[in-house]
């Protein structure tokens, strides 16, 4: 089996719709895709429509997190989507993300950068907007090659000269607030460096014992060094390791199944979780 569990469609920053998506991960050969929009749900009914045979769809999101002044990203895997707590904090955290991208254009303006926000909003179309799409934008003036190279402390990276806060949970709040919906956690790409700051290890102890359930090890943003490290980490910690492309459709280089999850790593992932099913293909609703 090949699993990919982590990838963004245009309901966030990805480039494909939901349908596309699932169809481009057939046809890359996977057997199960994960659709993880930041901090939304909105692409899954459409996702699970266009599901092709023999391609298996697990639901879930990327919720941004924040702790000690350093910002994380959580995956959270088979949720129920309508529990109020973690719906509503999902919502405050969309709704925070037109102002921060808003903040982040003027940074760039005063930094000499001719972007606008009618630019970045034409980027973003109906997706919930974020970094990537003020990143594109430096691309398309010029100001960096490729979305990658705008995600460092010159530009949005964490703490980076154009990087504005927004509403983050607390990451202990996270994952308590998706287990109570029955879901899964898991720490994304923990170490990518590249991007800015990241959280201390010791940071990992206190997650785990809250009750998180893996670290992202294998991911384009880890070299051989930092993977090792973090398998070493998640047997330390008792974490599952799972491995996924972060796949952005064209907003990136990573393709769909670069990086992949154990079988048996996913298996207990779904056995873990009690609020939702992963939708097997070929296309249909969402299971009630």
């Amino acid at each position: 089996m090949r699993i990919d569990l982590h990838t963004h469609s245009t309901a966030s920053d990805g480039t494909d719709t939901p349908a596309e998506l699932v169809a481009n991960a057939a046809a890359a050969g996977l057997d199960v895709v994960a659709l993880t929009d930041h901090d939304t749900v909105a692409g899954h009914a459409e996702a699970a429509a266009a599901l092709p045979e023999g391609l298996t769809l697990v639901t879930g999101a990327e919720l941004s997190c924040r702790v000690d002044g350093i910002g994380l990203h959580m995956l959270a895997y088979l949720f129920d989507p309508s529990e109020p707590e973690l719906a509503r904090e999902r919502e405050l955290v969309r709704d925070d993300r037109v102002p921060r991208a808003q903040a982040m254009v003027g940074r760039l303006r005063e930094l000499g950068v001719p972007i606008t926000w009618e630019q970045v909003a034409r980027i973003a179309g109906e997706g919930s907007v974020g970094r990537p799409h003020v990143a594109t934008a430096l691309v398309e003036l010029g100001v960096v090659d490729t979305v990658s190279d705008a995600f460092t402390s010159a530009w949005l990276g964490n703490g980076g000269r154009a990087y504005a806060d927004k509403h983050e949970l607390d990451p202990f709040d996270a994952i308590r607030l998706v287990k109570a919906a029955g879901g899964v956690t898991v720490l994304a790409h923990p170490l990518a460096v590249k991007r800015g700051a990241v959280v201390p290890e010791a940071v990992f102890e206190k997650l785990a014992v809250a009750g998180l359930d893996g670290i992202e090890v294998d991911h384009m943003d880890h070299d051989e060094a930092t993977k090792a490290r973090l398998r070493g980490l998640a047997a330390e910690l008792g974490l599952l390791p799972t491995g996924s492309s972060d796949y952005h459709g064209s907003r990136k280089t990573v393709r769909l199944g670069e990086y992949t999850t154990d079988p048996e790593i996913y298996g207990e992932i779904t056995r873990r979780a009690t609020g939702a099913f992963p939708v097997p293909g070929a296309g249909g609703p969402l299971p009630a």
